[in-house]
């Protein structure tokens, strides 16, 4: 294992305000890593989608904001993207090689859409990736609801694929070298 950093992405306040699965816990648990990285001395960079003029998440507006929960501290570096991939046409590939992080603990917002696109990104250019279990989110749809969506992805697609899933105490004491959640 190499240098490791953490990846939060499109914890946006619009996103947030729709109330997606397992809300409150959702961003207690980002808080409560995000805290302890910190303090482990490991990188936090934040990804913030843009969705264009007239969007929810249109730049500069209101909801296109990184939500208050898991805002960044002075120094923290964010990327803003308008495709689900993190790594499309952004600088955030050769941040990573510029500062030789080679893992990746991913967190965030949409389970199907932006993390799943950005897990399989990492993973196609030879980044480690873990992702903490019940650490993204979504919402309910037409077909499965938030719960059924995270679960799927974690258990079907992404483990032992794509990333290695974990409880987020596992990633804190076996990739943080922390030995309690705060």
């Amino acid at each position: 294992m190499g240098k490791m950093a953490v990846l939060i992405v499109d914890v946006q306040k619009a996103l947030v305000e729709a109330h997606p699965y397992r809300e409150e816990e959702f961003l207690q648990e980002l808080e409560n890593l995000a805290d302890s990285a910190r303090k482990a001395g490991t990188e936090i960079i934040y990804v913030r989608h843009d969705g264009g003029a007239g969007d929810k998440l249109e730049s500069g507006t209101e909801g296109w904001k990184i939500h208050e929960a898991v805002e960044p501290k002075t120094g923290e570096r964010i990327f803003d993207k308008s495709f689900n991939s993190a790594f499309l046409e952004t600088d955030l590939e050769e941040y990573l090689k510029e500062k030789q992080i080679t893992d990746l603990i991913l967190m965030g917002m949409q389970t199907e859409y932006c993390i799943d696109a950005t897990c399989k990104a990492a993973f196609e250019l030879g980044y480690g990736v873990v992702i903490p279990t019940g650490d993204t989110t979504t919402y309910d749809n037409e077909f499965m609801s938030g719960e059924a969506t995270v679960r799927f992805y974690e258990e079907k697609i992404w483990a032992g694929r794509f990333a290695d899933l974990m409880p987020a105490e596992a990633v804190l004491t076996t990739r943080m070298g922390l030995y309690s959640v705060p």
